[in-house]
């Protein structure tokens, strides 16, 4: 079992593929329902943004779970140029844990630390611990993933600059907007073009409490569009002094060959001079507003190379946080990879202690019917003192089985202590006890298998007691119901033991 995350971002895809494996949030909920339903997938969390979609899977066995992810995204694009797999990425154990820390922390998004990553990866994490199925979708392990990954993203962004200033040109044109202005709440936009720039920074500026949108472009119906995607207006081309005296904040994206907002349109805009702030956004190419405007008083002019300039000094700043961000996230990468380790030893030690509990229960039988004469008071005290042994033998083990699984491979361990104990083939055992091809073991056969299982002779069992009970046939052999657990979980090795001399020291 492990850890996997299949999907697609903007490292392996242009957008225009990208967007085809976008998920809103009821399709998400169907996707993962259907993941449960058809496939089989015990665990799985589905993280759907414009930049990634990804699938993270405990636990997996491998090519059959990814195989069920690829399906459904499949269904979910249709068909592509290119094949599937050659925009899809995929990461195993503790790597797949370490790429949802760095997503999470914002050092894998297109913007190094951008702080929206972080909402968006709780909002996939919530979505499969609500949906409506048992067990839930987000169970132990992806519960305590995705609760790391955020905490880590928290801590990533609070102790170290990753996430400070402004990293896209919407975000620093709300971070300017806000020092023009203070408060962004009541604010009106007024938009020249249709452009996609321009369309991210009207939201950014929505979500800071900017509103009364108003949407000027020379083609009105593109005017219309638009305005009904942001919840605005739209006015004619030719009314533009009016949406320009109207407006705090303009924001302008054509492709006009001139300038389209000079000092004319300005002064019929305000015929008695501008006495408020009035914020001016050129991001076009050439630019839209003529240079002269931002000489006018009140009036704060900035045009893409502007913003692109703090851009660029705040990504700087960001850049030189990666490192502490990445030690950050190295030290809950091994929180974690402890974790899980440590899920791996608990059936095990179940098992470990449920066959010392069935030999130390199959013996003081033995011993109880050997000496018969012992009393009640005795017996108990036999009772305490085998427990007692019982938990000393096993005390060592369990430590260092605890200590040991995260320095190597977990799965080797494991497998190699249940060969050791005998414990690979406790499901096997259960089957064969109660009948093989519906005819019950003897009392003979229950014998020799235990004998075998030890690496006795049934015959010889008894070696070293009394020589009156050799005879007995057997005598206290037979045995009981396993009364640990069943050892279902923990995948045998017993068709290839190891070759080696017994007894030889390993240096």
């Amino acid at each position: 079992m492990t850890l996997v995350v299949v999907g697609v971002s903007h490292r392996t895809a242009p957008i225009d593929v990208r967007e085809r494996f976008w998920f809103g949030p009821e399709e998400a909920s169907r996707a993962l329902l259907n993941l449960r339903s058809e496939d089989g997938i015990e665990e799985a969390v589905l993280l759907s943004t414009c930049n990634r979609t990804e699938v993270y899977l405990f636990p997996s066995d491998g090519e059959t779970a990814i195989q069920a992810v690829e399906r459904m995204l499949a269904r979910k694009v249709g068909p592509l140029e290119d094949d599937l797999r050659s925009y899809l990425f995929q990461h195993q154990g503790q790597d797949a844990a370490q790429h949802l820390f760095r997503v999470s922390s914002g050092l894998d998004s297109m913007v190094t630390g951008e702080a929206e990553i972080q909402g968006q990866v709780r909002e996939a994490y919530a979505r499969s611990t609500e949906l409506p199925i048992e067990p839930p979708m987000a169970g132990p392990v992806l519960n305590r993933l995705f609760q790391m990954s955020l905490a880590v993203g928290g801590r990533v962004r609070a102790e170290t600059g990753l996430g400070e200033g402004a990293a896209s040109v919407a975000s620093v044109a709300v971070e300017l907007a806000k020092k023009i202005f203070g408060s962004l709440r009541g604010k009106n936009v007024l938009i020249l073009g249709a452009g996609a720039t321009g369309e991210l920074i009207v939201e950014a500026l929505a979500r800071e409490g900017a509103e009364g949108v108003i949407v000027a472009n020379r083609t009105y119906e593109r005017a219309v569009n638009l305005a009904e995607r942001l919840h605005g207006h739209a006015i004619h081309f030719d009314r533009l002094p009016d949406g320009v005296a109207s407006a705090d904040i303009v924001l302008s994206s054509t492709a006009a060959p001139h300038a389209v907002l000079s000092r004319r349109v300005l002064y019929q805009a305000f015929p008695g001079g501008i006495r408020q702030p009035l914020f001016v956004i050129d991001i076009a190419i050439p630019r839209d507003v003529d240079p002269a405007v931002g000489d006018e008083p009140n009036v704060f002019l900035y045009n893409l190379d502007d913003l692109q300039q703090i851009v660029d000094e705040h990504v700087q700043v960001r850049r030189g946080a990666v490192p502490a961000a990445g030690r950050l996230i190295e030290a809950q990468l091994g929180e974690f990879s402890d974790w899980l380790a440590s899920q791996e030893v608990v059936p095990l030690i179940r098992d470990l202690r449920g066959r010392g509990e069935e030999i130390r229960g199959r013996e003081l039988e033995r011993l109880y019917r050997r000496l018969p004469e012992l009393s009640e008071e005795e017996r108990e005290r036999v009772e305490e003192f085998s427990k007692r042994f019982l938990n000393k033998l096993l005390h060592d083990p369990t430590i260092r089985l605890r200590k040991g699984l995260p320095h190597g491979d977990p799965g080797d361990l494991v497998e190699t202590v249940r060969f050791l104990y005998g414990l690979e083939d406790l499901e096997e055992y259960e089957e064969d006890r109660v009948g093989r091809e519906g005819g019950a073991f003897t009392e003979e056969q229950g014998s020799a298998r235990v004998g075998a299982e030890e690496g006795v002779d049934p015959e010889e069992d008894d070696v070293g007691e009394e020589e009156g009970d050799k005879g007995k046939g057997g005598e206290g052999n037979e045995r009981p119901e396993p009364r640990g657990s069943s050892g279902r979980g923990g995948p045998g090795i017993s068709a290839a033991r190891p070759a080696g001399r017994s007894g030889q020291r390993r240096k």
